[in-house]
Order: C-alpha cells, then structure tokens, then sequence
C-alpha cells in the first residue's frame, strides 16, 4: 500500500470518527435538553445492600426545582431510620457557565452544615453507591463522546432501542471531582433517557453499573422510578444502591425558601 493510499485511508476513519462523536454530541445534547419537568417533589426510599446481602433502607424527600434556565436546586431530607432521621442536604446545580455546583450536607448529630468540596464529591454520598458528583447533572463541554454501536435492551414492557455511547472525560480534573476515568451510556431512542451506564473508576480496578429499572410517565414527562447503582470488582459485587421513587409530583409550587442552609437546618 503507498503513501497516498495510506493517507486517503487515514482521512476516511478520520472522518468517519469524527462523524461518529458529533453524532454522539448530538444525542448527547437531546439527552440534556429532554424535558423533565421546572419542578418536582417526590418520597424515595434508599435500600443499601452489602456484599453479604444485608439490607438497609432510608426513607427520603426529595424537592427540585429550576430555578432559572441554567440553574437547579435541590433538596433531600432524611426521615427514617433514627440515625439519619434530619439529616438534610442541599445542592445547587449550574449548568452553561464555569461555577461549580455547590453541596451542602447537615449532620443533626453536630448540629453543622458542612460544605462539600470539589476533593471530596467523588466520595459515597449516605454510604451509597451513588457519589455527590452523581447528584448533579454533567457539563456536556467536561467530556469527549463517540458513538459505539446501537443495540437493544430488554424490560418487562419489550426491548427498547438505544444508542451506546463512549464518554471520555476531558481533563484531569473532571476524573478526581467524579471519580470516573470512563462511561459507556446507554441512551434510549425513543424518548432519549439515560437508561443505563457503566462506570470505569479511577482507584482500586472497579466498575459501577447504573440500571433504570423503572419508568413511569407522569403528566408526560419520563420520570426514572426505579434506578439501582451497583460496584464490582472483577464478577464480585461489592455493595449495591436501589433508589425508588413514589408520590411524584411533577411542576408543583415550591418556594425558593426551600432551597436554603437555613431550612435543611430547620428541618421539615
């Protein structure tokens, strides 16, 4: 093969491959912009599962609400069992602009609100499978995309057609805030949610694996009522996170005096 074959042969994958990630970005972008409602107010229940099979269950509310085109807060009070009961935690989710999102956590057993820092949102948020950087939604600019494959995956209502997409973060600093060196999303084609993903970590050689098990269209809008995250190491399963939600309420009033230290402190 000569030189000029080669370099054709090479602008072809090129372009191919670049066609590949803007039509990644693309999906992407209609990920992003689905609509899931200005506001919502649910009951969820965290059952946290070790690697024995032990369970523990936390009951949870939950308030979102945005509060302008670029800007989402949410707050989560815990109601049960005793040792969580008002402990509280408030998030304030930016998109669009390079302000970082800001965390809260009030621990009632110190009577402190203490601020999460960008170091520590790729830890376990209430011993969970879930991290304080899976709390807030991704800067779609924060990460390379590539489509993989289109595939099928199975649920009790029928198999559901999805897109399978690379997601490469692009810098150091997103993989220490989140925690993850790698994402493989599966993104439904029919209504453009996340519906699965697996997470490649960054320490200790282990993967999560996020899965919606439940959907549920609630005053037309997709809302993700079972979602389960689990850690494995190898074919070990390590600990494992069932989040479900019930009593959705979608686009209700909520005062913005919600989403305040002061009312996390105060309490429901």
């Amino acid at each position: 093969m000569n030189k000029l074959t080669l370099l054709a042969l090479s602008a072809m994958i090129s372009a191919s491959q670049a066609a590949l990630a803007n039509q990644a970005r693309d999906i992407m972008e209609k990920v992003d912009a689905r609509d899931d409602g200005s506001s919502l107010i649910s009951t969820m229940q965290m059952t946290l599962i070790d690697k024995n099979g032990k369970k523990r269950i936390r009951q949870m509310l939950t308030f979102a609400k945005d509060i302008d085109a670029n800007t989402e807060h949410k707050t989560i009070f815990f109601l049960s069992p005793s040792d969580v009961k008002n402990t509280a935690f408030l998030t304030y989710d930016y998109s669009g602009d390079d302000k970082d999102d800001d965390q809260w956590m009030y621990l009632p057993a110190l009577k402190k609100t203490k601020r999460i820092p960008a170091s520590d949102k790729d830890s376990a948020f209430m011993g969970s499978d879930f991290t304080y950087a899976d709390m807030t939604d991704k800067e779609l600019d924060d990460y390379t995309f590539k489509l993989i494959k289109e595939s099928k995956i199975k649920r009790k209502d029928g198999a559901h057609s999805v897109w399978v997409i690379e997601s490469l973060p692009v810098s150091q600093l997103v993989i220490d805030e989140t925690g993850y060196t790698k994402s493989i999303l599966y993104v439904r084609k029919d209504n453009h949610m996340l519906t699965r993903a697996k997470f490649y970590l960054k320490k200790a050689s282990r993967l999560k694996y996020m899965d919606v098990r439940k959907l549920q269209k609630i005053d037309n809008i997709w809302v993700a009522m079972q979602t389960t995250m689990t850690t494995k190491q190898g074919k070990n399963t390590l600990h494992k996170t069932i989040l479900s939600n019930s009593d959705v309420e979608m686009n209700p009033t909520i005062d913005d005096a919600m989403f305040s230290i002061r009312t996390i402190e105060k309490g429901l």
